[in-house]
């Protein structure tokens, strides 16, 4: 299991993506789960996976892959919408191709994405691609999605996350919830992969890690923990009828 969140705001997008694959008592693999693709100065792409390693693992060799060849890919298509339709498609191959194993019969192959960034001449745009390749784009109302391990992180977001939220609260939010997420789901763990790029600029950030020991993520997290049982005890008491 894993999770990824991904925001689509008014100042541009954020991403975060945990890193854990297995967990139990004596394996626990890390892998990296947010990928990068794009030209600077002309377009950025985010990709973001949750489900079986080995199938999202073979979409991402074969989009890069096919950066060099003649047709299609994520460094010539014309749009966001177009990325997310080339996505949905390596995916349907991949499982289609995967599927046709023997050894697999009853294993679950099924994979999910999230693709967000910007091409030159268009606004940021955001995509949740399902399992079975089809997609929605994310919009002012909805303006985030998550796959993987999301119950935990979600309330957190839904209350404090607004298309016009700026980036630093909003990566603040996303961290949270994922802080969240680590305490009740032992499937999702460190590290932390971050990426945050601001609308227009069409660079490609080279995001950071947030390892176990991250100053930083400790001094949100406990002031968050504290916050919060310290408004539990804030809050009226409640009245009389509630005890009868």
């Amino acid at each position: 299991m894993t999770y990824c969140v991904a925001m689509s705001l008014a100042e541009g997008l954020v991403f975060v993506s945990d890193s854990r694959t297995n967990a139990g008592v004596d394996h626990i693999a890390t892998f990296r789960k947010l990928h990068v693709f794009g030209v600077p100065g002309e377009r950025l792409l985010v990709l973001q996976s949750a489900g079986n390693l080995a199938t999202s693992q073979s979409v991402i060799s074969l989009l890069r892959q096919r950066l060099n060849g003649e047709g299609p890919h994520l460094h010539n298509v014309a749009s966001l919408f177009a990325a997310a339709l080339l996505l949905g498609e390596t995916l349907r191959e991949t499982l289609a191709r995967e599927g046709k194993s023997d050894l697999t019969q009853g294993v679950d192959l099924s994979c999910s994405f999230l693709i967000g960034g910007q091409i030159q001449g268009a606004p940021p745009e955001l995509y949740n691609i399902y399992p079975q390749g089809n997609f929605i784009a994310s919009t002012e109302d909805t303006p985030y999605f998550q796959i993987g391990e999301s119950k935990y992180g979600k309330p957190i977001i839904d209350r404090s996350l607004t298309y016009q939220t700026q980036l630093e609260q909003a990566l603040r939010c996303a961290l949270i919830s994922f802080d969240s997420t680590i305490r009740s789901n032992l499937s999702v763990g460190m590290p932390l992969d971050v990426l945050v790029y601001r609308a227009d600029s069409l660079m490609l950030p080279s995001g950071f890690r947030v390892e176990e020991s991250d100053s930083y993520f400790e001094t949100i997290r406990r002031q968050w923990g504290t916050g919060l049982r310290e408004l539990l005890g804030d809050l009226p008491a409640p009245p009389g009828d509630y005890w009868n």
